[in-house]
């Protein structure tokens, strides 16, 4: 083991006081989720009403690191002072998930500005790309003839969600 990697380990652990019979126990501190942590963890994202939306309890950890926007601003904060082993539900209000409904993000476009050989239907998720190269999804809400309604709403806006997640690890950047 390194030099660098002992004294690492060393800095885990902290060296209580003896207790009355001068006996003194080693136990670790475990690191808590700060900010620019990378974090190993499970999470499920459900309706109140009990429709799983996603989880990666059946199926391997994902790792993401803090501040990147791999999670909404709201979602990492409930992530915050966790420590590995922990695990947590809570129940997020739509506007602490992800964000409100919002009408005016739903957009008619000429059914002429889609490929002809496409077939829309409603709930059909399509990708569009923005001036910027991004990618951004929208969802079919309705159509005829002449025009397609497009949301560009996150599919969980205006939902209050549950959000369970269990910290497997945590590594400083």
């Amino acid at each position: 083991m390194a030099q660098r990697d002992i004294a690492r380990s060393r800095a885990a652990f902290t060296r209580p006081a003896p207790n009355q019979d001068g006996i003194a126990t080693l136990t670790q501190q475990l690191p808590e989720i700060t900010s620019s942590n990378e974090v190993t963890l499970h999470f499920a994202i459900a309706l109140c009403d009990g429709t799983v939306i996603t989880t990666t309890f059946d199926d391997d950890p994902v790792t993401l690191t803090m501040g990147t926007g791999n999670l909404t601003e709201n979602l990492e904060k409930t992530l915050y002072g966790l420590k590995p082993g922990e695990k947590q539900s809570l129940i997020l209000e739509a506007e602490n998930a992800f964000g409100p409904r919002d009408e005016e993000k739903a957009y008619f476009m000429p059914r002429s500005s889609f490929p002809s050989d496409m077939e829309l239907e409603p709930e059909l998720v399509i990708s569009f790309a923005t001036p910027a190269g991004d990618e951004l999804a929208g969802i079919v809400q309705e159509l005829d003839e002449e025009q397609v309604k497009v949301d560009f709403n996150h599919p969980l806006a205006g939902h209050d969600i549950v959000f369970t997640v269990q910290i497997i690890s945590i590594k400083n950047p």
